[in-house]
């Protein structure tokens, strides 16, 4: 894999990617469910998507908005030869979420945190029954279920991460776990 390749080119470029011990935790759950189809908010540069490809047998449609992210993205999976698994949807991932009829065994949600609580009820709807969310970044720099009062330019974000783990939390339909592992992970299946 070309990891020490990409993860310089992220460090470099100020891209986030998913950090050690929750790529570990991503491998470990993709290996455990075994996906047959996998779905991806927030593609970046393509390196959470090639970490499950390569784990895996399943297909992935992974979503951006950055269509300089997507051209890098394709290239990485290109070289990975993983692209005739991948189906890159340039756009909004709420207009896909909304619109789609596909199903899906496991769901990564890293894509704008702000968005997390607007993306659940799409994302419950279109997981498969014994499928599982993973939501990366939940507490946000440890700022969601800190005292601290967050910086002004991160108290949108921190705000809607602790209206998205209530909701969580708090829905009697769900198996939640949420971990304080680097930025904070969250799984998700229904129960």
């Amino acid at each position: 894999m070309i990891e020490s390749e990409i993860r310089e080119f992220a460090k470099e470029n100020f891209v986030p990617i998913v950090r050690p011990k929750t790529k570990e935790l991503l491998i470990e759950k993709i290996k455990e469910i075994n996906p047959k189809n996998i779905l991806e908010i927030g593609t970046a540069i393509g390196y959470s998507g090639i970490l499950m490809l390569l784990n895996s047998n399943a297909n992935l449609i992974t979503l951006e908005k950055n269509e300089n992210m997507a051209e890098l993205a394709i290239q990485n999976f290109e070289k990975e030869n993983l692209l005739n698994r991948v189906n890159l949807v340039l756009g909004d991932a709420k207009n896909y979420i909304e619109n789609t009829k596909e199903k899906f065994d496991f769901i990564f949600l890293d894509g704008p945190k702000g968005q997390y609580l607007n993306y659940l009820p799409y994302l419950l709807k279109i997981l498969n029954k014994n499928g599982l969310l993973f939501c990366d970044n939940v507490l946000f720099e440890g700022l969601v279920r800190s005292d601290i009062i967050a910086p002004k330019k991160h108290r949108t974000i921190v705000n809607s991460l602790r209206k998205f783990l209530s909701v969580i939390e708090n829905d009697n339909t769900l198996n939640v776990e949420v971990l304080d592992l680097e930025d904070g992970v969250a799984l998700i299946e229904h129960k």
